[in-house]
């Protein structure tokens, strides 16, 4: 009976600890991602601006989060990473959502598809914003006293041929 409750109870602890381990990830600067994405590792190639990882809800799918001013912030502490804004895998069956911080993972409510429809829109908006140049507005030359030609200047190039 002893060993029966020993087994049960190591196989909790057992259980127990790979939800801890799933809860946080490793970080590893690579330049190219490797063919094999490992489950609890977050790659980042710095070189290609992107970070990958498994989705830590443990279906498998590989999460991409390209890091630019209109997709995925990352920050390094020289310990951890964070990435911002949250991860939302909508197009995943399991439409995780979840946070990246200091190599943790919090996971965040769910979303409904209205607010998954809003939440698009605004990243397109903050894109379009992003990327639209702004209008600049033609001016006439100025040309400064020290560019104006003297009359001899102007003689001079009349005669050259």
């Amino acid at each position: 009976m002893l060993i029966w409750k020993m087994s049960i109870i190591a196989h909790m602890l057992l259980v127990h600890l790979k939800f801890l381990m799933k809860m946080s990830l490793q970080h590893k600067f690579v330049e190219f991602i490797p063919e094999k994405v490992e489950e609890g590792i977050l790659y980042v190639s710095i070189e290609y601006c992107t970070a990958i990882h498994k989705c830590v809800c443990g279906c498998g799918n590989e999460v991409v989060t390209p890091l630019s001013p209109t997709d995925w912030r990352l920050t390094f502490n020289g310990k951890s990473i964070t990435l911002h804004p949250s991860i939302g895998n909508w197009n995943f069956e399991c439409q995780s959502h979840y946070w990246i911080r200091n190599n943790k993972i919090e996971f965040a409510g769910h979303w409904t598809e209205k607010e998954i429809r809003l939440g698009r829109e605004n990243d397109l908006e903050r894109k379009t914003e992003y990327f639209e140049m702004p209008e600049i507005p033609k001016e006439e030359p100025v040309i400064q006293e020290s560019q104006k030609s003297t009359i001899w200047q102007k003689i001079s190039k009349f005669f050259r041929f």
